[in-house]
């Protein structure tokens, strides 16, 4: 099987991290629930967790750094801690169900989205500074579109935020990995990332990264300030009840430290290399469409159209060739309404540091085949 759908799952992940989460499973207890070696190594193992994810992605302190279940998880604290009912909330035209399914949740919203074309982040700064207006009270933007790889410009829509003093929430589900994050310079107050993809960490494993603190949304033990009947109220506790997922930060430890030791940069380069040689491929095919740019803000994550063609039928045809993609609208349609692809959806390639452009070459001629 050629895998190119590590937008939504990095299948193929470095052997250290699958070391990882078994010795973890074999000698790791609950942290802060015992007084003994393994609860002992299980705490040294998420402070290490939080202490490299501090690093990587600019946050002050590790405490600030909460391990969730994944960028949902993360996301739903950030919105909840930030949204109140009546909010005026505005979004980028990119975001993901994540973002938008949790606001429906909250009475009275006023929700704005932010809809400019695609591949251009100049463009959606202007719309910005127009829209960001002293109604506003919550921003929420994705770094990058999982539908179709566009890098939005998260650093000077933190710096407009700043100005305008509306809080940010930014999702960085697509670009953790492969550019850079800053939480303290840009400002923001909650940056979510799931641990699964661009950082090659084990699913069920997540980041939110606090400027301050925030509201829980799940309340029980934390193993401290046990005889308090209300959560704490300092970080990474307060937003960190039950147990631990201790095997999966283990993983996510060794996802992170295989990204430092590759290099953000160097990893991009290589996933949109790859993009750039399929998008060459398939507009060279008649009938489809390929949505993607030559310039700098697009990752490797690539989507397309076949006139005439189910996009679920096509990609049950290319699986059953032994090439695994997604179709359809990627939990996104936001993304798909802003572009205008909402009733058709698309195929999406998307890819990762364990892809080779021989695999790239084998997709294309199995879709000239096809097409």
């Amino acid at each position: 099987m050629i895998y190119f759908d590590s937008a939504a799952t990095t299948l193929r992940k470095p052997p250290a991290v699958s070391r990882a989460v078994r010795y973890a499973m074999a000698t790791m207890a609950s942290p802060g629930r015992g007084d003994h070696g393994p609860a002992a190594r299980a705490g040294r193992t998420l402070l290490a967790c939080r202490e490299r994810a501090a690093d990587l992605f600019g946050v002050g302190e590790p405490d600030r750094v909460i391990l969730t279940a994944n960028a949902t998880h993360g996301l739903n604290l950030a919105i909840k801690s930030l949204v109140k009912p009546g909010s005026v909330v505005l979004l980028s035209g990119w975001e993901h169900n994540a973002v938008t399914r949790p606001l429906q949740t909250i009475p009275d919203l006023r929700v704005e989205i932010l809809r400019t074309p695609l591949f251009r982040p100049d463009l959606f700064l202007e719309e910005l500074d127009r829209r960001l207006t002293g109604e506003v009270d919550v921003m929420v933007c994705t770094q990058v579109s999982n539908v179709f790889g566009y890098v939005l410009p998260v650093a000077e829509t933190a710096a407009l935020c700043r100005a305008r003093g509306v809080p940010l929430i930014v999702d960085a589900s697509q670009g953790a990995g492969l550019l850079p994050i800053r939480l303290e310079d840009w400002g923001a107050e909650f940056v979510a990332m799931p641990g699964h993809k661009g950082l090659y960490g084990p699913q069920g494993t997540g980041l939110l990264l606090c400027r301050e603190g925030g509201e829980p949304i799940l309340e029980g033990g934390t193993g401290s300030d046990s005889r308090s009947r209300t959560m704490p109220d300092f970080l990474p506790d307060r937003l960190e009840a039950g147990t631990h997922n201790v095997p999966g930060a283990a993983g996510l430890l060794a996802g992170m430290d295989f990204v430092r030791r590759m290099g953000p940069g160097r990893l991009l380069r290589h996933e949109t290399g790859l993009k750039d040689l399929a998008g060459e491929g398939l507009e060279g095919l008649p009938g489809v469409q390929v949505f993607r740019t030559r310039g700098g803000s697009q990752t490797g994550v690539l989507s397309f159209r076949v006139a005439h063609w189910d996009a679920g039928t096509l990609a049950d045809r290319l699986s059953a060739r032994g090439i695994a993609l997604r179709a359809g609208l990627h939990c996104a349609p936001t993304a798909h309404e802003t572009v205008g692809t909402v009733e058709t959806g698309t195929l999406r390639l998307s890819f990762s540091a364990f892809n080779t452009w021989r695999e790239v070459e084998a997709f294309l001629d199995i879709m000239r085949k096809i097409v």
